[in-house]
């Protein structure tokens, strides 16, 4: 039996939920804004910029970026600058942070960055908050050092609630030796970012649950624990004044292609990348395809690659789309974020990736036929 991580008391096993799941009506973006061989930390930036424009043309519901650093295949290193970039290149898609490691930073620096955010974009910004650090050892301690000492994983309920309050319209009020100290983000919000907690254990749909939050798994890192972490949130769930029944979304990695075969040939280069990551090998700037399918899958690696391609969406419109339904059903929810992991071929535009772009295209024409267009 596990616990309560706001209390500590016994929580009881989820029942199943056999209630009639709604068909998928929105589509979102993972973004973690990859770094081809042949891009520049500019080049990866402005083909994500791109992206996040063609989902906004499409209708698609929000485009989140990743905190993670040091990562040389990875330019996604500080949300809330790169979110005030793509609010601005964009109209009406809701952007965030998907999501902002807070162990590495003071909750009121987050409070103050995503409540500028809401500022200016109001009704656009979401602050997602994750726990694990999104780095190496060395680059965690440099991130928490000196003066900008982070908040620790010990306090981390404490520091969720503390950031939210901070956002909040009426601030916070601290109680410094018998006397009150007010405290806010910003002198005069009018409205406050919607905040979800990101986890892939058991933790943090616990958490979520006792909070009254959103809660999103990270089914496209984890692969299993999806259903029973849903399970665990929806069973426990705890209306708040922020939240009155649970909310949730599932995200999936995906590459979609007219032709079964081209879906393989770009999946490739991530597939490698996650068989270095997961076999201690160090992460380098995220393969061509045609260098991809030089090097290949070494024969002792094929069960890795065969786990990490199983949860997936790869392959055509229709097969990528029943993928998706297949995690919609599981996760009970309407809304589906997609991590396009498409890359791209010799001699494309540094400064676009296209073959992410369709890789949105084809799968909202997939799985809502009319309902996305470009406008």
């Amino acid at each position: 039996m596990s616990t309560d991580p706001t209390t500590g008391t016994p929580v009881d096993p989820a029942p199943v939920d056999s209630t009639p799941v709604p068909p998928v009506s929105a589509l979102s973006v993972l973004d973690l804004i990859p770094v081809r061989t042949d891009q520049t930390s500019a080049d990866a930036i402005a083909a994500s910029t791109r992206l996040a424009q063609t989902a906004d043309e499409l209708g698609f519901r929000r485009y989140w970026v990743a905190e993670h650093h040091n990562m040389p295949a990875v330019a996604s290193t500080t949300p809330p600058v790169l979110l005030a970039l793509l609010a601005s290149a964009t109209q009406q898609i809701r952007v965030g942070s998907g999501g902002v490691m807070l162990p590495n930073h003071a909750p009121l620096a987050v409070a103050e960055q995503f409540a500028v955010l809401e500022a200016a974009f109001p009704g656009r910004i979401d602050l997602g908050i994750g726990r694990a650090p999104g780095s190496d050892p060395v680059t965690s301690h440099m991130l928490r050092s000196g003066a900008a000492q982070g908040s620790s994983v010990d306090t981390f309920p404490d520091d969720v609630r503390d950031t939210i309050e901070l956002m909040s319209p009426g601030g916070m009020v601290l109680d410094l030796r018998g006397r009150s100290y007010p405290l806010r983000a910003t002198p005069h919000a009018t409205s406050a970012p919607e905040t979800w907690l990101l986890g892939s254990s058991m933790y943090s749909a616990q958490l979520a649950a006792a909070l009254g939050l959103p809660y999103v798994f990270a089914h496209h890192f984890a692969g299993q624990g999806t259903r029973e972490a849903m399970q665990t949130y929806r069973a426990a769930f705890r209306p708040s004044e922020h939240l009155a029944e649970p909310k949730t979304f599932g995200i999936i990695n995906a590459v979609v292609a007219e032709t079964a075969e081209e879906a393989e040939r770009r999946a490739l280069p991530y597939i490698r990348s996650m068989i270095r990551l997961r076999t201690g090998q160090g992460l380098e700037p995220q393969e061509l395809v045609e260098d991809a399918e030089r090097e290949g899958i070494a024969p002792e690696h094929a069960g890795i690659a065969q786990a990490i391609r199983g949860s997936w969406a790869i392959g055509t419109p229709d097969v990528a789309a029943a993928k998706v339904r297949e995690l919609a059903e599981m996760v009970r929810t309407d809304e589906i974020m997609i991590s396009p992991v498409s890359s791209a071929y010799v001699g494309s535009d540094p400064r676009r990736v296209e073959t992410r772009e369709e890789t949105l295209r084809l799968l909202a024409g997939a799985l809502l036929p009319g309902s996305l267009l470009p406008r």
